[in-house]
């Protein structure tokens, strides 16, 4: 059984993420709701962020888990328009 959060795995994840992050900032916004996708970006920003902040202390188990949220928001926003992504490999769309 895979149950071990090691390091390989949270830089993968990283970089996941983060090219996730970059797609859906670049991309268009499918409703009228700028000012929540707005807030959006700004709660995927402040997980990864703290995901970072986490892996520097050494908290691998708390980095991860801010990037698990950091990824779940961006696959809300996929998922109701407010990022314009079709990329199914990072993002629960299509």
């Amino acid at each position: 059984m895979n149950n071990t959060i090691t390091e390989e795995k949270l830089s993968h994840y990283f970089k996941i993420t983060g090219k996730a992050i970059n797609i859906a900032k670049q991309s268009g916004n499918r409703t009228n709701l700028d000012s929540e996708r707005a807030d959006f970006l700004d709660m995927i920003s402040r997980y990864y962020d703290d995901a970072g902040h986490f892996e520097k202390k050494g908290d691998i188990v708390n980095a991860f888990a801010a990037l698990s949220y950091a990824h779940g928001w961006l696959d809300a926003g996929a998922r109701i328009g407010l990022f314009d992504v079709h990329d199914s490999t990072l993002f629960t769309v299509d």
